[in-house]
């Protein structure tokens, strides 16, 4: 039986063209992890609201995937007290320091870059507007993730154009088996 997998959308959820969206549309067993605002995110919210879908697979082999702002999400419920996974599929992680980090969401600029105890891929594109590449490698280096890089894909999401992205699929699959 595959690993269950939570989907961990970032500011704004993700709408009904990105890539995260059209894979839990595909894949009736994929659950979105719900938040209680999602125009005002607070990092210790959204790791409690985490939490609390893990413990609701009643699997340690549930296997998150997180874009954008969530990526960080899950740094900060990996460094707490927590229930067991099997791994994380972290893309575009965005740097709370950086110029256009959104105002509006709170409690994320001390990120934790404490080793990961699960399995992780960290999925960066050269051009996002939202981190450098250093910065991301950093974090992935940090959170002992194995690093991807996708060349110019922007922020990896809808606008992208990447559609169902393929590429991030089969990364999933392999996080799975």
């Amino acid at each position: 039986m595959p690993s269950p997998v939570l989907i961990l959308p970032g500011i704004g959820n993700s709408g009904p063209q990105h890539w995260q969206s059209l894979w839990e549309q595909a894949n009736p067993n994929f659950e979105r992890v719900q938040q209680n605002d999602w125009d005002h995110p607070d990092c210790d919210e959204w790791a409690a609201r985490l939490e609390t879908a893990i413990q609701r697979t009643k699997s340690n082999d549930t296997v998150i995937v997180a874009h954008s702002l969530a990526c960080l999400v899950v740094a900060r419920w990996a460094a707490t007290q927590h229930t067991p996974i099997k791994a994380a599929l972290l893309v575009a992680v965005p740097d709370p320091s950086g110029p256009i980090f959104p105002e509006e969401a709170s409690g994320f600029s001390l990120i934790s870059k404490q080793k990961f105890y699960f399995r992780s891929i960290v999925v960066v594109s050269t051009d996002d507007p939202y981190s450098t590449f250093e910065y991301t490698t950093g974090l992935a280096q940090a959170w002992g993730s194995d690093l991807v890089n996708i060349g110019n894909r922007s922020h990896i999401n809808a606008s992208s154009g990447i559609g169902d992205w393929l590429e991030g699929y089969k990364l999933l699959t392999t996080l799975r088996e």
